[in-house]
């Protein structure tokens, strides 16, 4: 019998202690492990990836940066913005690194035509559009045949830090959000949606919703 999914409702988390815990939930578990979505919001941060380059952070004033392990460049989290992390057994799940990202792209984008949002892909440029503006980032770091870090949509939060950087190393990348298109300004909204197509895709049939990180 398949393990359910395990989809964890943490709130606004500071970003330093939801990074420690992931790394430290990938390198103590093992195959009996369940998979987990952890859903959170962060307070206002600026990420930079392990392929960032400085000159992509333009003035960033008193938000923080954190270097972090993920791949990808800068972008930035705050209130009002969904993050899910994937904390997925891709061995076992039997899907590559490229299907995975695939995979997560394409939940976002379904939830979004499900709002009237219509989106798009972009080669070598991992992430969701909507026009020529960003809605949804990613970024993963893989170990041991499993994977963490995630992705993050823009619901309903503001947007100026994200002209403090080039976003994704991208110079004047526009980014947008889903309650300025018609789409609902909830994160529980959203991350219930999220929750349900990344878990359907994944090929669960069950999830475990729980709040916090021990329960």
């Amino acid at each position: 019998m398949k393990m359910p999914l395990i989809a964890r409702q943490l709130g606004q988390v500071p970003y330093q202690e939801s990074w420690q815990k992931m790394k430290e939930f990938t390198h103590n578990r093992t195959e009996l492990c369940a998979d987990e979505l952890w859903v959170v919001e962060h307070p206002p941060v600026f990420t930079q990836g392990q392929a960032g380059k400085s000159e992509h952070i333009l003035n960033p004033g008193e938000i923080p940066i954190v270097q972090t392990d993920r791949g990808g460049q800068i972008t930035y989290h705050g209130p009002g913005q969904l993050v899910v992390y994937c904390l997925l057994n891709i061995n076992r799940l039997k899907v590559g690194v490229r299907g995975l990202v695939c995979l997560i792209e394409s939940s976002v984008q379904t939830i979004l035509k499900s709002w009237g949002i219509d989106s798009h892909f972009r080669d070598k440029a991992p992430g969701v559009y909507v026009n020529e503006a960003k809605i949804s980032a990613l970024g993963l770091r893989f170990r041991r045949g499993c994977c963490y870090h995630g992705l993050s949509l823009n619901v309903n939060m503001d947007l100026e830090p994200f002209e403090r950087i080039n976003p994704c190393g991208y110079q004047g990348l526009q980014v947008t959000q889903v309650s300025q298109l018609g789409g609902p300004d909830s994160i529980d909204i959203a991350a219930h949606a999220l929750v349900e197509q990344l878990s359907s895709r994944l090929g669960y049939t069950a999830i475990e919703h729980t709040v916090g990180w021990d329960k």
